[in-house]
């Protein structure tokens, strides 16, 4: 047997690590303060699996990922129950200039992610009742300029492949129970106090209940709550990227005539949508500038409900790109706080202490990537365990179902900020 090996986070992407940590043969325990596994920032994801990054990795990552959703039963390896279910609806970005298609189709090509180029024909055609009119930049419902009609069109880059995991919270449940079913212990409401370290590395931590867990290796998968065990590790100094919880909304909306169209990604307007089991909209925002962010420097303290305020603006900027679609007085939707790294990419690394490593700033835009991100961080856990010095030369993960080499020095956390990022999350 392997190291013991301590996850913190129950979510999507921790449940992942434990998946394939366990599958390495490590010794897993997780630790979440939730009641079960996802029930955290997992439960308010929108699911939403595309493929639009602003780096190799970020693309490839992604559409990794596509095939192990495609195929989730045998990602697993094992019955596991009721399966979390991926929707291919596809999805078109609409056209931005603060993203414009010539900055990132390169990297589907040189991936080989299938796509097709719209213009403002083919946009109305692909999505019935749209509005292709431009609007940029997004503005907020109290400027005038925001119902002004629109003198120019625009296209979007439509990806087939692309839809939505229908219950993303179950994803977690069912990556926890293949987890489990490979030996991996899951302790709930279990909150850790304190990270014990020996000589430069990590050899436990301490719960609020007053017990301690000895381990190796710990892995800070904790969402919006990894910046403070960052800082109960005495980690963070080195980091040239840093993370910060934010508070987000999700708008749900019931569509009378209903909605079976492609995924939306409209940065445009500052939003996005897809479609719901039933014919409800889900609507989401993509942080214009005209908005104000929502940071929550303690995420038990961010409010859990849906504001009026919040929820119009996503809606009628929804309703300016579907003019067809009503705009509720009632706001329904749900809550979550994002881990949001400076430059909207995530932190999958080693730290500074020896034994400890991090997933986090997953930014609300990793979900669709968890199934990779178990395997990519047991790779480079087992690597550096061994020797490997991934600072100095980062580790490249081979990307089992295809084929495509994965630099995971995009994701630490000494690179340089990203600068092709668009700053939201779109990454």
């Amino acid at each position: 047997m392997k190291t013991d090996a301590v996850v913190i986070g129950a979510g999507v992407i921790g449940s992942s690590i434990a998946l394939e940590l366990a599958r390495a043969g490590h010794r897993v325990v997780v630790l979440d303060r939730a009641p079960g596994a996802g029930q955290g920032s997992t439960s308010a994801s929108s699911a939403v699996v595309r493929f639009n990054f602003s780096t190799h990795a970020g693309v490839a990552t992604a559409w990794e990922s596509y095939w192990c959703w495609l195929d989730w039963a045998g990602h697993l390896g094992h019955e596991v129950g009721d399966l979390a279910a991926f929707r291919r609806t596809g999805l078109v970005m609409l056209d931005v200039d603060a993203a414009p298609r010539k900055a990132w189709l390169p990297l589907f090509d040189e991936i080989g992610v299938p796509y097709a180029e719209w213009d403002s024909a083919m946009l109305a055609e692909g999505v019935p009742g749209i509005d292709v009119g431009r609007h940029w930049p997004p503005k907020r419902l109290d400027d005038e300029a925001f119902w002004a009609d629109s003198e120019q069109s625009l296209g979007g880059v439509f990806t087939p492949d692309a839809g939505y995991v229908s219950d993303p919270a179950l994803a977690a449940v069912n990556l926890a129970a293949a987890a489990a079913a490979h030996g991996a212990e899951f302790r709930f409401r279990s909150t850790v106090v304190a990270v014990d370290e020996s000589g430069g590395r990590v050899t436990g931590v301490r719960l609020a209940d007053g017990g301690r867990l000895g381990c190796a290796v710990l892995v800070n998968a904790a969402g919006p709550w990894s910046g403070a065990l960052n800082r109960l590790a005495g980690v963070g100094s080195d980091f040239a990227v840093g993370v910060r919880p934010m508070r987000q909304e999700v708008a749900h909306v019931q569509v009378p005539q209903g909605y079976d169209g492609p995924a939306v990604a409209d940065m445009d307007l500052g939003t996005y949508f897809r479609g719901e089991v039933g014919g409800g909209l889900l609507v989401g925002g993509t942080e214009p500038e005209c908005d104000p962010l929502q940071w929550a420097d303690d995420p038990d303290e961010a409010g859990v409900h849906p504001t009026a305020a919040v929820f119009e603006a996503q809606v009628t900027r929804a309703a300016r790109r579907l003019p067809h679609l009503p705009v509720p007085n009632r706001p329904r939707g749900v809550v979550g706080v994002y881990d949001v790294a400076d430059d909207w990419t995530p932190i999958y690394d080693r730290t500074g202490l020896d034994g400890f490593y991090v997933a986090i700033g997953t930014s609300g835009n990793q979900f669709k990537n968890a199934p990779v991100v178990g395997q990519l961080m047991a790779e480079l856990i087992g690597r550096v365990e061994n020797g490997a010095d991934h600072d100095a030369e980062p580790v490249r993960f081979l990307a089992p179902r295809t084929g495509l080499e994965i630099d995971l020095g995009a994701f630490s956390r000494r690179r340089s900020t990203n600068a092709a990022s668009t700053g939201t999350v779109m990454g």
